[in-house]
């Protein structure tokens, strides 16, 4: 039952125009079967019969003629009547008798029922051919001097309102699902609207020109899809302007602090009070960095290769070896500045703490990929999402040499996600860390 279900998952439809045009089709195919089984089963079958037994009744009715009236002319004539009234071709052959063979099953359904008929209405011996001729089906009944042969079209049989019945029906069918995929794609197509609006959101672009429309439901969700929007909008700038008004406002004493201290001269714990506000001030331009991460740069057709050339570059002026790899042009939306800043931020780790750093871009599929390996120390695997806590880092001093405050992966992280990508760290096959940067076109 388990395998019947999941064989059936897999032929149904993905998509939801596909599965509501199965939900108006199934209905639809079922109505079509029991109808013609209905038709079948009764209307053509009786009326097949009854034609069946005209026509043996027209048999019948010339034999019984001839047997009244068995003179030459009279045969002439019975016959001549057979051919004008009843569209009967009957041939008289004298002294002529059946084949001693044993009569063949019906091959089909006309041929059982005109059978039947001629056992009731005729009842005498015969023989049916209606595979020789086209058009035409070929009795030929035994009489007691010599055989009649009949030759019957073979539209006798059957009626033309089985064929105006299959074709009403196939007809008929195919206008209302013509119509029923019509209206269905009227329908879907705000949904398709509203996921594309929320991928585009999801991936940090502007949403702007999206509008609820289409069935109550769809409206339904599509304004709730702007509510949340609108809130989530708000709780970032809210964040933004936050985060850069403490930042700010933290210089000030920190300002008064150093001056201070430099009026101060000379003292004892000097020393660590500068590296206090040394690390302070780091922390603000940390915060400053990762609200600027948040800020209102408005995505824009970008070639990924070409701001990762840029980055490398940069890391190249100031001494670092960097082996770079791509596969060619990635055009795609970008923030530039904003994604600049978080690989700068990978890259930079990795140059921090590593002797060599290798950074490859390409394609895997519909994601853009940028790794940075390196052959360094690497981090743990059971700290490796620790580290994109803010403020966490994995060396305890306080040696600007040998780390910031701990926001660089965070900042990174925040920024790819507004890109609707994800930043992984893992084992690189250069015994160091990988950072895998997956961006969606």
């Amino acid at each position: 039952m388990t395998q019947l279900g999941t064989w059936l998952k897999r032929l149904a439809p993905q998509g939801l125009l596909g599965r509501s045009l199965l939900i108006i089709v199934m209905p639809l195919v079922v109505l079509q079967l029991v109808s013609a089984y209905v038709f079948y089963g009764s209307h053509w079958e009786t009326v097949a019969k009854r034609l069946a037994k005209g026509l043996a009744g027209d048999i019948g009715s010339i034999i019984e003629s001839m047997r009244t009236f068995p003179g030459e002319s009279e045969r002439r004539l019975i016959l001549s009547i057979a051919a004008n009234k009843m569209e009967l071709d009957a041939r008289f052959q004298a002294g002529t008798i059946l084949p001693n063979q044993p009569r063949g099953a019906p091959s089909g359904f006309l041929e059982r029922a005109l059978a039947e008929a001629m056992d009731e209405r005729v009842q005498r011996p015969y023989r049916i051919d209606a595979e020789t001729l086209e058009r035409e089906v070929v009795i030929r009944v035994q009489l007691s001097d010599g055989m009649l042969e009949i030759f019957a079209p073979k539209k006798r049989l059957f009626s033309s309102t089985t064929y105006v019945f299959i074709l009403w029906m196939l007809g008929t069918a195919m206008l209302l699902f013509g119509i029923a995929t019509l209206f269905m794609r009227n329908q879907v197509r705000s949904v398709r609207k509203l996921a594309v609006a929320a991928d585009r959101f999801g991936k940090g672009q502007d949403v702007a020109d999206f509008k609820p429309e289409g069935a109550r439901e769809v409206r339904q969700a599509a304004q709730a899809f702007n509510l949340m929007r609108s809130r989530i909008q708000r709780q970032i700038q809210q964040r933004t302007e936050m985060l850069a008004g403490v930042s700010h406002d933290l210089r000030t004493p920190l300002t008064r602090m150093k001056l201070q201290l430099a009026i101060m001269g000379d003292m004892e714990g000097r020393a660590e009070l500068d590296e206090d506000i040394a690390e302070m001030e780091r922390m603000v331009e940390g915060y400053l960095a990762f609200a600027r991460g948040e800020g209102s740069e408005q995505p824009e057709q970008a070639d990924l290769p070409a701001l990762v050339d840029e980055v490398v570059a940069r890391f190249r002026r100031q001494g670092a070896i960097i082996d770079l790899h791509h596969e060619g042009e990635i055009a795609m939306p970008l923030r530039p500045d904003s994604m600049a800043r978080a690989l700068g931020n990978l890259i930079g780790n990795a140059v921090r703490y590593a002797g060599h750093v290798w950074v490859r871009v390409g394609l895997r599929g519909d994601t853009a990929e940028v790794l940075v390996d390196d052959d360094g120390p690497g981090i743990p695997p059971d700290r490796r999402e620790e580290v994109f806590k803010p403020f966490t880092r994995l060396e305890s001093s306080r040696n600007l040499a040998t780390g910031g405050v701990g926001l660089g992966l965070t900042i990174a992280r925040d920024i790819v996600r507004t890109h609707g990508g994800e930043v992984l760290l893992e084992d690189s096959p250069l015994g160091g860390l990988r950072a895998r940067v997956r961006l969606p076109l």
